[in-house]
């Protein structure tokens, strides 16, 4: 070898030693699931903006029967912005500054990251702020946790192909779940857990059943409320699974799997019964299969806390994909 090229390549290895060692290791991030770590000095968090922030990212989630927060939040002194907070997927960072600000840093001091920065004159300043920003905050931070449970839900998933074959979509579901009922354009999984079950219910109907003359909405529990009484029922006679009257549900325009969808969150009961629980609809517009794609999930866990039970269903269900048809 020549001595110029030998001595090109020890540069070459020597420059890509230092860049390897010179470039910063980011951590991964830790934590439960809808955590939040708030950083805000005691005198702030102890008066209206820790009132504002509780208001904000506490507040019960929608379409639960039973009132949790939307997120677990931990307030910390801003002294503290160090060591395992820096490890949260999600810190709120408040403080007073010469300068009204509001700013978003991702991955500031690991990965997968959402880092807020409020930063108000006064108290009032910082309230405002946050009262125009919260929205887009737990935005942030809902999908960040969406994302973070559909990549634990990739370890181990369910045998696609039934689903496949079934729907043409693509759809994660953990491997815990079961089949309990698989007709010919329908299917429910079930997954047991200590305090009772979690549920995924598949089917399609025509796109007429869901858009036409009548109210939408009422179209949809129309739909739900059929469904219930063809195929899931309690131990006794006329015990069929129906959304629960007395609490309208919320709805929701949205976009799922690159199409138009409606998103519904109530409340289901079994009628002349006592069990109950939440649901969560999706009814995917999907012209190019001319249909209506129904993904629900609901859950029966008596006296105990619902929320996370519901986003694991929320995030097997917007891990849908439709597979495109085939045009030879």
């Amino acid at each position: 070898m020549k001595k110029s090229h030998f001595l090109f390549l020890v540069l070459s290895l020597f420059f890509f030693s230092c860049k390897n060692n010179n470039d910063p290791v980011i951590k991964k991030t830790t934590g439960q699931i809808n955590s939040v770590s708030i950083v805000i000095d005691d005198q702030l968090w102890n008066g209206e903006v820790g009132d504002s922030i509780r208001n904000k990212f506490a507040s019960p989630v929608l379409g639960l029967p039973q009132e949790e927060p939307l997120f677990n939040i931990n307030q910390y002194p801003t002294k503290l912005l160090e060591g395992f907070i820096t490890d949260s997927r999600n810190i709120i960072v408040v403080k007073k500054e010469e300068i009204n600000k509001f700013e978003i840093i991702t991955d500031q001091y690991a990965s997968p990251q959402n880092v807020f920065h409020i930063s108000g004159r006064t108290a009032t300043d910082i309230i405002s702020i946050l009262e125009k920003q919260s929205p887009t905050i737990i935005a942030t931070i809902r999908q960040t946790e969406i994302e973070e449970s559909q990549k634990s839900i990739k370890k181990s998933v369910l045998n696609p192909k039934i689903i496949q074959n079934k729907f043409q979509i693509n759809l994660d579901v953990p491997s815990d779940y079961h089949y309990t009922l698989h007709e010919s354009n329908f299917l429910w999984l079930k997954k047991e857990i200590v305090s009772g079950s979690s549920s995924l219910l598949l089917y399609q109907v025509p796109i007429y059943q869901i858009i036409n003359k009548n109210n939408m909405v009422s179209n949809i529990i129309s739909m739900r409320d059929s469904i219930g009484k063809l195929y899931i029922h309690g131990k006794e006679l006329d015990t069929d699974m129906i959304t629960e009257e007395a609490y309208s549900p919320y709805f929701f325009k949205i976009k799922l799997a690159g199409k138009v969808a409606y998103e519904m969150k109530g409340t289901w009961e079994l009628k002349n019964d006592f069990m109950s629980g939440p649901f969560i609809n999706y009814v995917i517009i999907d012209d190019e299969y001319s249909r209506a794609l129904v993904l629900e999930g609901f859950c029966y866990s008596p006296s105990k806390e619902k929320r996370d039970l519901m986003h694991e269903l929320e995030a097997i269900i917007k891990s849908v994909s439709i597979i495109k048809r085939d045009s030879n």
